[in-house]
């Protein structure tokens, strides 16, 4: 720290700190409001949206897992169709679960 020596040199000193002290305040506040929109639950939920929506890799696993689902229902339909056996029904959701884990985890879209 400058020795001050003088009155008038202190009063510059006492002025320029005034001065810092305004600006890092008026910083701080700006940092409080940005931080404080940040922590609304509406702003949460939206930017965890953002994150989700925006993640190619979520995208091409939902995909894959509705191309398989799809493939599942439909060869249960083609192979057991509507049935009221209940040992066809058992074998036709064993065949449909078989063959949407198949699919989605082969499928490359």
């Amino acid at each position: 720290m400058i020795k001050i020596n003088s009155t008038e040199t202190l009063a510059q000193m006492i002025s320029l700190l005034e001065h810092k002290k305004a600006v890092e305040l008026q910083a701080l506040r700006q940092q409080y409001n940005v931080v404080y929109e940040s922590v609304k639950p509406l702003n949460i939920v939206k930017s965890a949206l953002d994150n989700v929506i925006s993640s190619p890799d979520l995208k091409h696993n939902i995909l894959n897992t509705v191309v398989g689902l799809a493939s599942g229902f439909i060869s249960k339909k083609l192979l057991v169709g509507s049935t009221k056996n209940p040992l066809k029904t058992i074998l036709g959701t064993v065949l449909q679960f078989a063959v949407t884990n198949f699919v989605a985890k082969r499928t490359d879209i």
